[in-house]
């Protein structure tokens, strides 16, 4: 009989057990969808590295390495894999402007690929070439076409004999400007050091690329030993193959952690409101269960399992639309695979989600059985009499002359708030939470629109970037910057203390690329100091005026620089000009012009070794908006039906509290709009309230995922007008429309059977 009423109870209190239902679902589903997400990342990124044998050193050296160094580096004590690598931009003769990422590394075994199809890596083939499987597909290339690649005054020829993927181009960019990669027009390939020996002429590796546990310290020490000299060495966490994917299971881990969690929040406390309100509803009920003979234990789990099922019924939907979510983002034709080059999507549901989800679980059926169990208390008798709400005091307000000036549906709503505080705050919370949300993920495209505007608008007036190739001469470079009137910059690789940073020299006659300061405003780079960026600058707690040492990797010369003023950069830079550098005898070797000149006026020379237009880093910045918008598309949608189902339901809720006095008004006279009006009044009321706390909260947490996803771009949080009037007329017109939805309701009051009941 209990188990058919409980269908029964259900269909009753549908309203409140299909917004619990969705509460649950969009909680656990938001929290599960995010955190599934970066986990899954985590697990397929890195079993891919492992199975291509992803170094986890790089020693480099501008001279190259001979095969004794690679020997010498390998029977070092904790060194498991060791290998001769080179890895340099070459053009495609066949693709007018597409560069490859040309690649060859002496032990498949280290820095190697993964196979998709095609004939198995050859290390003594003379002709094969295994290209990049994403490559091959966005620009028609099939196995056995013939490509030619053009490095400096050398043509590799060779037919594509396997299609691949690699742990090394795993975030297949050309350079640290381009932020999301464009198969299109750039991707990597692999040959035969045999290959490279017989076409070149020579062996030239400037890498040795090195598998070890060993911590970065004792690894340096040991290479430094071995190699008689100080080199240059990074870690795999200095890779963008690495460090990109890593950052995005860091960006997941802490959108994880805060506004999905938010989502759980409001639906348990949403399910503690409305389910002590059924059981309150459902007194009299329990009463007569009681005067029947039925015992407390029975009703209690009868009432308890009222809960378990909502809790089963979210849990299970809740998972589903997690995987949704998840999938959504990360699938092979997803934002995601735009960016990482795997060969492998798997969704892995993480542990501490299942952990989670049996205590909220638990929680929502602890949180019926309390609710249930405070109205078992008492005898029959008791138990079936309503319930009536406690008696409410006078407010403190009505003993001032402003009360005697309030309309009679303000004092009307200011009581009913007071009166049932718990579904007040439970309103409030909901429309904070849904206005703090939109707020938040507008204001995530907002900040990198200003972003773009002011660093790719304002910041950087070139039109192209020539990469100057290693060997070029001073007069060559001369000749170049003469030619394209353009500005120029070098880069020194330095350490500071065991960080390796770039010391960039500027030389911005023609202000073609400017800096920005903390503030936004564009500064001069003078010749009194160094300007750092913001990271390393916090990182080593250095200000204007402090001093600091460098040494460059390949020199035993230390220098000691001052701190002229701190600069926002997309890389981990120092800039200094000219003069400063040769003030402190900084030696420096000029490797970037800048230059107005569009890149196909731009004509082939040996001293070029690439060139990267403007536009190309805006593209691969719009590609990255594409997958932000997608994540602030899921939460806005969520949050707006996360306000509309805390709303109504909790209007659902109202209405049912005040059912007696709403129908005590229509016998005095008032008519069905007049009460609408006060219905609609009080969540108005609310409403705006929510949003005057949710727009400087949302603001709060911006500014800090800002901060926590973003701190590599440096970006100055920005919320648009645009946005917080998006926010109002969203929040306060989905409020209005949820009042109207509950205020129809007042048609159908009964007027006599409202008010026969018991006092």
């Amino acid at each position: 009989m209990l188990f058919r009423k409980l269908w029964r109870t259900m269909g009753l209190y549908k309203a409140q057990f299909i917004s619990m239902v969705i509460m649950i679902a969009l909680g656990i589903g938001i929290f599960v969808g995010f955190n599934m997400e970066w986990v899954s990342i985590d697990k397929n990124t890195n079993g891919f590295l492992e199975q291509t044998g992803f170094a986890d050193y790089r020693i480099i050296s501008e001279n190259g390495f001979s095969k004794e160094d690679v020997e010498s580096i390998a029977s070092l004590t904790g060194i498991d894999k060791a290998a001769r690598y080179l890895s340099v931009q070459a053009d495609v003769k066949e693709r007018d402007g597409d560069t490859i990422s040309f690649t060859v590394t002496e032990n498949a075994d280290v820095s190697g690929f993964a196979l998709m199809g095609g004939e198995p890596y050859d290390a003594n083939s003379s002709d094969g070439i295994w290209l990049s499987d994403k490559y091959a597909s966005a620009n028609g290339i099939s196995l056995g076409d013939a490509l030619t690649f053009r490095y400096k005054n050398i043509e590799f020829k060779g037919n594509v004999k396997g299609l691949i993927k690699s742990g090394e181009h795993m975030v297949c960019v050309r350079d640290e400007t381009q932020l999301m990669p464009d198969y299109k027009t750039h991707g990597f390939a692999y040959i035969s050091p045999a290959m490279y020996k017989e076409t070149a002429g020579f062996e030239y590796y400037p890498q040795i690329n090195v598998l070890s546990k060993l911590e970065k310290k004792k690894f340096t020490d040991k290479v430094d030993k071995a190699l008689d000299t100080t080199l240059m060495i990074l870690t795999k966490d200095e890779t963008v193959s690495y460090a990109g994917p890593q950052g995005e299971i860091d960006e997941g881990k802490t959108m994880g952690s805060i506004l999905p969690v938010l989502f759980l929040l409001i639906a348990v406390l949403t399910m503690v409101t409305t389910m002590h309100r059924v059981a309150a509803k459902e007194k009299t009920q329990i009463g007569t269960l009681k005067a029947l003979g039925f015992k407390d234990k029975r009703i209690l789990r009868h009432y308890t399992s009222y809960a378990f099922m909502i809790g089963i019924m979210g849990t299970a939907s809740g998972i589903a639309l997690g995987y949704l979510v998840a999938w959504l983002v990360l699938n092979p034709n997803g934002m995601m695979a735009t960016y990482i080059d795997i060969p492998d999507w798997k969704l892995y549901l993480p542990w501490f989600c299942v952990v989670i989800l049996v205590l909220i679980l638990a929680l929502i059926t602890l949180i019926g059985f309390l609710s249930v169990r405070q109205m078992l208390k008492g005898n029959a008798a008791d138990a079936l009499r309503p319930y009536i709400p406690k008696k409410m005091k006078r407010l403190l307000l009505e003993k001032t002359v402003i009360w005697k000036k309030l309309s009679f549906g303000a004092k009307w709503n200011l009581r009913d708030s007071m009166r049932h505080k718990s579904r007040t705050l439970m309103s409030l919370i909901g429309v904070v939470g849904c206005a703090l949300i939109v707020v938040a993920a507008l204001g995530m495209g907002d900040t990198m629109d200003s972003f773009l505007d002011m660093y790719y608008g304002d910041a950087l007036h070139y039109n192209s970037r020539i990469n100057l190739s290693e060997q070029v001469t001073t007069e060559k470079t001369n000749e170049l910057i003469e030619k394209y009137e353009g500005d120029y910059s070098a880069s020194v690789a330095v350490q500071v203390g065991e960080k390796a940073v770039s010391l960039d020299v500027y030389h911005t006659p023609g202000d073609f690329v400017r800096f920005p300061d903390e503030n936004n405003n564009f500064i001069e780079i003078e010749d009194d100091g160094v300007y750092l960026c913001m990271r390393l600058a916090k990182e080593f707690d250095l200000s204007e005026g402090d001093t600091f040492r460098v040494s460059p990797y390949g020199s035993d010369k230390t220098y000691t620089l001052k701190v002229a003023g701190v600069i926002r950069s997309v890389s981990e830079n120092m800039v200094i000009s000219p003069e400063y550098a040769d003030s402190i005898d900084l030696p420096y070797t000029i490797n970037s012009i800048y230059t107005k000149t569009a890149k196909t006026d731009i004509s082939s020379d040996d001293a070029v070794a690439s060139v990267q237009s403007k536009q190309a880093i805006i593209d691969s910045f719009d590609s990255m908006m594409e997958l932000m918008n997608l994540m602030i598309l899921i939460f806005i949608i969520a949050a707006i039906v996360l306000g509309v189902v805390v709303l109504y339901n909790l209007g659902v809720m109202s209405y049912t509290e005040r059912y007696r006095e709403m129908a005590t008004l229509k016998v005095v006279g008032f008519k069905d709009r007049k009460i609408g009006a006060l219905l609609i009044g009080q969540n108005l009321w609310i409403s705006l309230i929510g949003v005057i706390i949710g727009i400087p909260l949302g603001a709060a947490v911006l500014d800090y995922l800002m901060n926590a996803l973003a701190s590599e771009y440096e970006m100055k949080t920005v919320i648009d007008v645009s946005t917080y009037i998006v926010n109002i007329l969203l929040t306060v017109g989905m409020s209005v429309l949820v009042s109207l939805l509950v205020a129809r309701k007042n048609r159908k009051i009964d007027m006599v059977e409202a008010l026969k009941g018991v006092e």
